[in-house]
């Protein structure tokens, strides 16, 4: 018998195989499918499935429901906009993480060195800093826009890691930010997040292209 999984956590169960890549981009999204792989009835499932419909994750093309593909444009514009939420994040985070949080994220830098060649783990390592450095920016609101876009991003199930020698250059990158935060220097934290977006972008256009 199915178990009365709540709700909230069969979205969750859902987002996370999402952005895992265990439902790409263009999979079929059905009930009793899903359903039965959860192991929950389908009215969670169905509450789940119109809450990602609403948030742009999953999208209606015909009758059917699938897990929504960002077009070229989609992608400008949610990098676009990354740039400026992740430059703010770094901003706040030089101005308002404590010392003990700045540490944490300095032994995440040294500790992800060793997976600059390991393209899958170093992607969820990388996913651990952003969210750590979004949350030493004590600012709810801008977290709470940070968890909006962290939602489409789940849409992009290859890493832009995978591509030859951006693991190290991610690691070298994410130093630089730390190396601003510690240095409460402001201007040069906003400045070397938002590089690294851009970046980041321009690995995603090879992986697009086909290059």
């Amino acid at each position: 018998m199915a178990s009365e999984t709540p709700e909230r956590d069969v979205y969750q169960m859902i987002l996370d195989a999402v952005d895992a890549g265990e439902l790409p981009a263009g999979t079929r999204l059905v009930e009793t499918e899903l359903a039965e792989r959860l192991g929950v009835s389908r009215t969670p499932v169905r509450e789940a499935l119109k809450r990602l419909e609403a948030q742009g994750v999953a999208a209606a093309e015909g009758r059917r429901l699938v897990v929504a593909t960002l077009d070229h444009d989609q992608l400008g514009e949610l990098y676009e906009v990354r740039a400026v939420v992740e430059g703010l994040a770094a901003r706040l985070a030089a101005r308002h993480a404590a010392p003990e949080e700045i540490a944490v994220l300095r032994g995440m830098v040294e500790a992800d060195r060793a997976l600059a060649g390991r393209p899958r783990e170093l992607s969820q390592a990388n996913k651990r800093f952003h969210r750590q450095l979004h949350r030493a920016s004590h600012n709810r609101y801008l977290d709470r826009m940070l968890q909006d876009m962290r939602r489409s991003l789940a849409l992009l199930s290859t890493t832009t890691l995978a591509v030859p020698g951006r693991g190290a250059e991610s690691v070298g990158e994410h130093d630089a930010i730390i190396r601003a935060v510690e240095a409460r220097d402001e201007d040069a934290a906003e400045a070397a997040a938002r590089r690294h977006i851009s970046n980041a972008y321009m690995s995603r256009l090879k992986i697009t292209a086909g290059g």
